[in-house]
């Protein structure tokens, strides 16, 4: 016999991101490292950014928004915030609940050079490296990979 499809109903539910993403994610040993730089990173944020006028979007979003959207192959920040409205692994990595909304693209050209003239990108980046050594998750081991053999 065959089923029918039920239309959604909508309903008052207790979830978050977190339920939705798998224990055994690889962002999930990445988040909190991340999570963690930032913190550290947050006397560079109170610097760069005014105590006083409207409130942007925090710094720690934008650069976590960015090594989203370089893990996944996001090409461009309107493409990232059209998969953000949807996609709950993002707005897990970003501190988000299911039903805020993303930022607009433009928020992302307009944060970028202040976030820039900061150096902050290498500053996180510095920041993970340093955790990274301390869990002992790095290694000396390396590997040489001859691009000849990869298709363009």
């Amino acid at each position: 016999m065959r089923g029918e499809s039920e239309r959604q109903a909508t309903m008052m539910q207790g979830v978050t991101p977190d339920g939705f993403v798998p224990k055994d994610h690889p962002l999930r040993r990445i988040k909190p490292l991340a999570d963690s730089a930032l913190r550290r990173m947050s006397p560079l944020f109170d610097e760069i950014y005014a105590d006083n006028g409207r409130p942007s979007i925090p710094p720690e979003h934008l650069l976590k928004a960015s090594r989203s959207m370089a893990f996944y192959t996001v090409h461009s920040e309107r493409q990232f915030c059209d998969q953000l409205r949807c996609n709950l692994l993002f707005k897990w990595f970003l501190d988000l609940n299911v039903e805020d909304e993303p930022s607009h693209p433009t928020t992302f050209t307009k944060n970028r050079e202040r976030l820039l003239e900061a150096d902050a990108a290498r500053v996180l980046l510095k920041e993970v490296v340093k955790e990274g050594r301390r869990r002992r998750l790095l290694s000396a081991d390396h590997f040489t990979v001859d691009g000849t053999l990869l298709d363009a």
